[in-house]
């Protein structure tokens, strides 16, 4: 094609440079260009403030514990590894939430899905805010800083004692019906004489958790048991924590596209102190020794086999408690409304009530149906094709022999 002066065009290259400027004149005029510089950033900087401001109280108290234990913890080690622990934990709830939100909204996402495993309108999704993030400063400082004010905020609640009394409740010496408890017991101040004569061999073998009260579990697991061993020598034990998850509750819509939705294993172990009376196992997890107290069990009259038991594990420095754990379990999957009143009722006639063993700080665990079939799907298949399955018994494995 001839223009003036005899010079020859190419109409597909012109067409071409058409849309070239197009999308240069786009990307120079983003709308997201527009927003007014730190406006998103300062709102969700202000929830945070506004977070903090609710719960100032609970951190202020929360610092003035630790400061009681640096002060009776001369041993750094030991004061880290406490702090260490709290910290673990304290971090990992506000990390889950989101994710198990997230992989909702991903399986509930409409429309075809690609290699029948991730909604498509779910990736156009995340590529219009991922886009968004990366052509907006102003998003990108907002984002995070929403994401750190959230996190302060959901810490707060916890240490306020307002997000879950037995799911995260972090105080520190937390209260009991308006009252400080503060410490932990004694073994002999919550031990039942159900315990006389206890057999740390007839302890051993499958329990089946029915409820907890442990800010340090995952609420979001079921199907959860313990399988307790002795080592060869009777001076160590192994616990084998076999954990499902999500739960079925906690994840409607992908509970069963999780990698550990068959199962997973985490191995705890111990010590037994010979100075300590029969019932105390010396636990080790984490950084930190504490004590696991079997306060009760219940027999078999023909037997006199071990089905039922409470467990109270406590950890504190200088008078201050971090953290407690107690455990309902059966050797029975399930068990009636009348045990566990029972159960309830035995833990309250061994003053653990204070430390949460009443019905409404404790969690139930969840159940599948006994005998129900392994759960498979396009999800499962992928899991063990890239050989996840293998991993997590590698891993489970390595943890066991490694802290033999």
């Amino acid at each position: 094609e001839l223009v003036s002066g005899g010079e020859r065009t190419n109409p597909t290259s012109t067409k071409n440079e058409n849309k070239g400027n197009m999308i240069m004149n786009f990307a120079q005029s983003n709308p997201l260009d527009n927003i007014p510089e730190w406006s998103l950033g300062t709102v969700a900087a202000a929830l945070g403030l506004v977070g903090i401001a609710i719960h100032w109280d609970a951190w202020v108290q929360f610092i003035d514990n630790f400061k009681i234990i640096r002060q009776a913890v001369p041993d750094d080690a030991d004061f880290w590894s406490v702090l260490n622990f709290w910290i673990l934990f304290a971090v990992s709830h506000p990390i889950l939430q989101p994710i198990l939100w997230i992989s909702d909204v991903l399986h509930g996402s409409p429309g075809p899905k690609i290699a029948d495993l991730v909604p498509a309108t779910f990736l156009l999704g995340n590529v219009v805010a991922i886009s968004a993030v990366a052509m907006s400063k102003e998003i990108r400082n907002a984002a995070g800083i929403f994401a750190l004010s959230a996190f302060i905020t959901y810490v707060g609640a916890g240490l306020d004692g307002q997000a879950g009394l037995g799911d995260f409740n972090l105080q520190l010496n937390d209260s009991y019906k308006g009252t400080v408890v503060k410490g932990c017991p004694t073994y002999e101040q919550v031990r039942q004489p159900s315990m006389d004569n206890f057999d740390l061999e007839k302890y051993q073998g499958l329990w089946y958790e029915q409820k907890f009260h442990d800010w340090t579990q995952f609420k979001e697991v079921y199907d959860t048991y313990l399988d307790i061993k002795l080592t060869s020598d009777g001076k160590g034990w192994i616990d084998d924590f076999g954990v499902r998850g999500p739960a079925p509750a906690s994840a409607k819509l992908s509970w069963d596209k999780s990698p550990v939705a068959n199962g997973a294993h985490y191995f705890m172990f111990g010590r037994v102190d010979e100075k300590d009376p029969p019932g105390i196992l010396r636990e080790s997890g984490f950084g930190v020794e504490f004590p696991n107290y079997i306060v009760d069990v219940q027999k078999d009259p023909e037997t006199g086999e071990y089905t039922e038991t409470i467990q109270f594990q406590c950890l504190e420095r200088g008078g201050v408690r971090v953290f407690e754990g107690i455990n309902f379990m059966s050797r029975q999957p399930e068990m009636t409304p009348e045990q566990m009143k029972a159960m309830h009722a035995r833990a309250e006639k061994a003053g653990m009530y204070p430390y949460g063993a009443s019905e409404e700080q404790m969690h139930t665990v969840a159940r599948r149906p006994v005998g129900a079939p392994p759960v498979d799907n396009t999800w499962q298949a992928m899991w063990r094709a890239i050989g996840v399955d293998k991993l997590l018994e590698l891993l489970a494995e390595s943890i066991e022999d490694g802290s033999r």
